[in-house]
């Protein structure tokens, strides 16, 4: 036991630094990426409107504003993310960031200044950003091999976190499995063996029982919450009294945050309309040509305190698909999709009415998706607390859409959506309109049922090999 912990102190200090060297890199990145900003003006704009120590502020704001944008796009978790996540995100941000400092250019000359340069100058950062994602991703694999990993699993349906872990066996290596029937005793004498556990549904008592003998012998321990433990993050710490205590308001958003997220929705989503007009007038016609059919697709679903309203939507399936089959999620290949769909769909523009839903005040830009009645009914009667996605208004984008999947199940979605009610503010919500364009590209992201069934399938059959060895 004396050696085991020692390896992993000794590790764990090691682990601690990937904080540190992930900064250092971000720096090292802003700063080159800054630098090609400072030529690009210096050679393509002239000095003439940079005089004196107003160069080196307006250099500051560049690598500041870049280095925030960078951050909050999470495109500088080089090992974690993929790297085409990382490219995607990075690509986004620095375009914003060039967009934007293009107009300051333009004020700060008094003129509407060639657009070359900068075009130059993104193309130009586009490729040193790629390069130095593949190196600092290559320097990550090379310092961090995964960690090997005991998953403790309450429910049989728990397994299934392996399955989705798997896919990411260059961070996430799950050598072993216990089940929570094995008892205390049987699992702490299995646990010195791997580097990190992961807790998943496993009862309350034996999970407070393992985190404290984790937490003394500094155990790297992953804990899939409850309902109640993402209540809980959300709380207001009290310390009026030498005895602590957490506030769980349970309100969803004050009325101050509601009025400051509202003027946020009016705003974008008038200006990403008007942008966006020529788009959908194309993607409009192309359906009306494909079939004749209606252009748009209305279907009631359930916003804040459960109101119905029409939801806007372009047209992706068949005319009347739900006419035999009733209210059932799409699959993978499903036959109701029309051709224009399989265009749209994949890249959510059949989403982009709903931004005339949100300037009507029937959603907002992030928020719980939602859900039809029915299907809401439904996932009640075995989750009650599905309701409390309703404390909020629904969003064209959240954070299910962007950590989820289309196959997500509605106890994760919920979770997920808990987790952004209870975490809120206006810079989540930035944060998350940013990653949206992300997910755009992501192929996971619209994954269909058939690919929870195949899940739960390999589940079942790491089950069965269980069984078989006992």
């Amino acid at each position: 036991m004396c050696k085991q912990t020692m390896r992993k102190l000794s590790r764990g200090a090691y682990e601690d630094m990937k904080g540190f060297v992930r900064v250092a890199e971000t720096l090292l990145e802003v700063i080159l990426l800054t630098l090609a900003y400072y030529f690009a003006w210096k050679f393509g704009y002239g000095l003439e409107y940079f005089v004196y120590k107003g160069k080196y502020v307006l250099m500051g704001i560049y690598g500041v504003l870049l280095y925030a944008l960078l951050l909050n796009s999470e495109c500088t978790m080089f090992g974690q993310l993929h790297r085409l996540d990382l490219v995607i995100g990075q690509v986004v941000s620095l375009c914003l960031v060039n967009f934007i400092t293009y107009w300051q250019l333009c004020l700060i000359g008094n003129a509407l200044l060639p657009p070359s340069p900068m075009l130059t100058l993104t193309a130009v950062q586009i490729v040193i950003a790629v390069i130095l994602i593949f190196v600092y991703t290559s320097l990550y694999h090379r310092l961090y091999a995964p960690h090997d990993m005991l998953l403790i699993y309450g429910h049989r349906r728990g397994v299934e976190l392996k399955v989705k872990m798997d896919t990411r066996k260059d961070k996430y290596n799950i050598s072993a499995l216990i089940s929570s029937d094995e008892g205390l005793d049987a699992i702490v004498k299995e646990i010195p063996k791997y580097d990190a556990v992961i807790l998943n549904d496993v009862p309350a008592q034996l999970r407070n029982d393992l985190l404290k003998y984790c937490y003394r012998y500094r155990v790297r321990t992953y804990v899939s919450p409850k309902l109640t433990d993402i209540m809980l993050r959300g709380a207001r710490n009290i310390t009026l009294f030498d005895t602590p205590l957490l506030l769980v308001k349970g309100t969803g958003l004050t009325p101050a945050e509601r009025v400051c997220k509202r003027a946020m929705d009016i705003v974008i989503s008038a200006i990403v309309l008007l942008i966006l007009s020529p788009l959908m007038l194309l993607i409009a016609a192309a359906i009306k040509l494909e079939d004749g059919g209606p252009v748009f697709f209305r279907q009631k679903r359930l916003t804040r305190n459960g109101v119905e309203f029409d939801i806007l939507k372009f047209r992706s399936m068949i005319v009347d698909a739900e006419k035999y089959e009733g209210p059932v999620l799409a699959t993978d290949n499903d036959p109701r999709i029309t051709k224009v769909g399989k265009i749209i769909r994949p890249f959510r523009l059949d989403e982009l009415p709903q931004l005339i839903n949100i300037l009507k005040g029937d959603m907002s830009i992030v928020g719980p998706r939602p859900e039809r009645k029915v299907i809401a009914d439904e996932y009640c009667k075995d989750i009650p607390e599905f309701a409390y996605r309703l404390k909020v208004r629904g969003g064209l984008t959240g954070y299910a859409q962007i950590y989820g999947k289309y196959n997500t199940s509605p106890y994760d979605k919920l979770r997920l959506d808990l987790m952004y009610i209870e975490n809120y503010s206006l810079l989540l919500d930035v944060k998350l309109m940013i990653l949206t364009i992300r997910i755009l590209f992501s192929k996971e992201s619209t994954e269909g049922i058939d690919k929870a069934k195949e899940n739960q399938e390999k589940a079942d059959e790491i089950l069965k090999e269980m069984d078989r060895d006992d």
